[in-house]
């Protein structure tokens, strides 16, 4: 035997705990009859309820995969999906050659579906006499002609309730155990019941049984004593005959009084009135032990009436024990639970002060969640400070070098144009001279086209005039002398010449040293103020990085503070882990975007670049191209401050969100404290109690 028990309190699914027996109690069943052909026969008063209350069985016999159909009344009628099942059940006993004599294409033949369910039930009697040594009472043997003529449900119940004991009673009793334990829980409670109510009936009829075999044995040894009564009483009868033969035989002797029989009679006669004087003395006086006999009886039956009573009254003074010890502990436990109250007196007297001090800890846990909400803000702003630091690191340590290679070539600009301006200088004199020298050489041009015409023209006249002439020439000056003069005029001006052009190289030259002097002073004056400006932006980028830093540190420290205590306060934040989520997505939403735009900027300022690199350099100076890259640099500090104002606006809506979820979590936390101790303080007040089902 079989023993399950399940104890209430666990829903929706019930906890069984096999030990060895079954005990449950048999409740109707419920089912909804659906068919349509042929049709149905009319049912008796309390039909409906009886189908409905039908339909938990018909749901456990679902759980067995049958080809034949067990959706409603009439599929089961037929008795072939019950003989699946049975052969589910104990394939050994139910075996194939047995359900081969099942037919399943029933259809209306009433014979057939009488015939299966004749077998069905032949079956199941036979299983529980041989297989499980169990009788079963009349009580639970189902009629069949109710079932295939009028398909009653609640024959039909009593079927699937043997059924349902072949399942708990068999060698795979566990598995259909776990089976039912898979149904919902109202049909587990009216499969237990089935169970329990088969197992009573059971019990009734072993205890029918075996005060059957106690009055059968009784009868069987009052049989033996009327037996030996009937013997005895034979014995006597003949005994008695055969004294009447020798009384017969006697009496003639018996005349003659002198004959020793005579005399034996005689004293025989006196000893049988003697004997017949007793026996009439015993006679009354079994009379009297009669009457008293029957006083004494009528003692006996008024005592055991009474010992019965009594019987009662001990039992129910055991019971009232039992009562006494049951609200003994009762007692105990209400002087416990009367403590308790009190104890919860007192705590509801403290409980304003322990709701002023969830406040204060309210106010308390927000202004710490406030604190570490702005910390972690503070956190993420440095980190996302510090990555943009470095990229402004980078990006002006790119602009410094950009600005020093502008400032060099603005300085090697300004040092050509003065280079070609002084070379213009040095041009426009040199082309006065050559200006000066060539009206020198025009006037000597003349000079000497004028005397080679008087030359020619002195040829040409007449002695007279030549004569004349000559005269005149000779006392003026002669000609070798003029053309010596003229060419000497000539060289002088060739050396003056040529002493002025290695002076104006060796001045030029000068002057490439100088310029190159000038250019060098300027490219170190160049460096060192770029130098300059570097070491004081790299001062003030270390003094400022300094600051971060100690700040950095000093939200760390604070940080980890406000960590430990919220860790302290609120040890469990898991509720909160979808929000964060969610914000975290919108955070990196953000900086997606942030990151976006940031890389437009890029792109723009990259374009700008390649804009100015296509500019022709002389139409844009070096003034020019500084002053456009400082207007971009504005521009992009500008677009920073705005990006990090909306950066600050959406931390701020983030924060809000925060803010809305941490109270939200903070008012299920105290609705769920307030309804712990009302269900504590309502606890306090009721017997604990096990309901426990067992399967006996």
């Amino acid at each position: 035997m079989r023993r399950l028990s399940r104890s209430e309190g666990t829903s929706p699914r019930a906890n069984w705990n096999y030990s060895g027996s079954i005990s449950l109690q048999y409740q109707p069943f419920e089912v909804e009859e659906t068919v349509a052909s042929p049709p149905p026969p009319p049912f008796k008063a309390g039909a409906k309820h009886e189908i409905e209350s039908m339909s938990p069985l018909m749901c456990w016999l679902q759980t067995f995969n049958t080809t034949a159909p067990c959706k409603d009344v009439r599929d089961l009628t037929t008795g072939a999906a019950m003989a699946q099942v049975l052969h589910q059940i104990d394939a050994a006993w139910f075996d194939e050659s047995w359900l081969n004599r099942i037919k399943e294409d029933v259809g209306d033949n009433w014979r057939i579906k009488a015939s299966n369910l004749k077998k069905v039930l032949q079956g199941i009697m036979d299983y529980y006499h041989e297989f499980l040594g169990q009788q079963i009472s009349e009580e639970l043997v189902p009629d069949l002609n109710q079932i295939f003529e009028h398909s009653d449900p609640t024959m039909l119940g009593k079927l699937l309730q043997l059924i349902l004991g072949c399942a708990v009673n068999c060698e795979k009793k566990q598995e259909h155990i776990q089976n039912i334990m898979t149904l919902e829980e109202s049909v587990q409670h009216v499969v237990m019941a089935a169970i329990q109510e088969l197992k009573r009936a059971l019990e009734e009829l072993q205890e029918a049984l075996a005060e059957k075999e106690e009055l059968k044995q009784r009868c069987q040894e009052l049989d033996l004593q009327v037996a030996a009564l009937q013997d005895e009483k034979n014995s006597l009868i003949s005994e008695n005959e055969v004294m009447n033969d020798r009384l017969d035989q006697l009496d003639g002797s018996l005349d003659d009084p002198n004959t020793v029989v005579a005399k034996k009679y005689f004293h025989a006669q006196l000893q049988l009135e003697q004997q017949q004087e007793e026996n009439f003395r015993l006679e009354a006086a079994k009379d009297d032990y009669r009457v008293h006999c029957e006083d004494l009886e009528k003692q006996l039956v008024e005592l055991q009436h009474r010992n019965d009573e009594l019987t009662i009254l001990a039992e129910e003074s055991r019971a009232l024990k039992d009562e006494i010890d049951v609200l003994r502990m009762v007692a105990d436990k209400a002087s416990k639970l009367e403590t308790t109250v009190e104890v919860y007196r007192k705590k509801l007297e403290d409980l304003n002060d322990f709701r002023r001090q969830v406040k204060s800890l309210q106010d308390t846990n927000m202004m710490y969640m406030h604190n570490t909400v702005s910390l972690e803000e503070e956190l993420k702003k440095a980190n996302a400070a510090r990555a943009q630091l470095e990229t402004y690191k980078r990006q002006v340590k790119e602009l410094h070098n950009k600005l020093s290679e502008e400032s060099k070539r603005a300085d090697t600009l300004a040092f050509e144009l003065k280079r070609l301006e002084e070379k213009h200088e040095a041009l426009i004199k040199e082309k006065e001279r050559l200006i000066v020298q060539r009206d020198a050489l025009k006037e000597t041009n003349e000079e000497l086209r004028c005397s080679q015409m008087q030359q020619d023209h002195l040829n040409q006249t007449d002695a007279s005039t030549v004569g004349s002439h000559e005269n005149l020439a000779a006392e003026i000056l002669p000609v070798e002398y003029r053309e010596m003069f003229i060419r000497l005029q000539h060289e002088n001006k060739m050396l003056l010449l040529q002493q002025e052009g290695s002076e104006n190289e060796r001045i030029s030259e000068l002057q490439e040293q100088l310029e190159q002097k000038h250019r060098t002073i300027n490219e170190l004056e160049t460096e060192k103020s770029v130098n300059l400006c570097r070491l004081s932006a790299s001062n003030k980028l270390k003094q400022k990085l300094e600051a971060h830093m100690e700040k950095l540190n000093k939200v760390h420290d604070e940080l980890q503070k406000k960590e430990a205590l919220l860790a302290d306060l609120q040890p469990d934040l898991n509720q909160n882990t979808q929000k964060i989520e969610e914000l975290e997505v919108a955070l990196c939403k953000k900086d997606e975007d942030m990151k976006a735009m940031e890389e437009r900027y890029k792109m723009y300022l990259e374009k700008a670049r390649n804009v100015i690199k296509t500019l022709d350099p002389k139409l844009n100076p070096a003034s020019a191209e500084i002053m456009l890259l400082r207007k971009q640099l504005t521009e992009k500090n500008k677009r920073i401050e705005a990006l990090e104002g909306e950066c600050k606006l959406a931390k701020l809506r983030d924060y809000e969100e925060k803010l809305i979820v941490s109270a939200w979590y903070n008012k299920v936390s105290i609705v769920v404290l307030g309804s712990r101790a009302r269900l504590l303080l309502l606890d306090s007040f009721k017997y604990p109690i096990a309901n426990l089902v067992h399967w006996n």
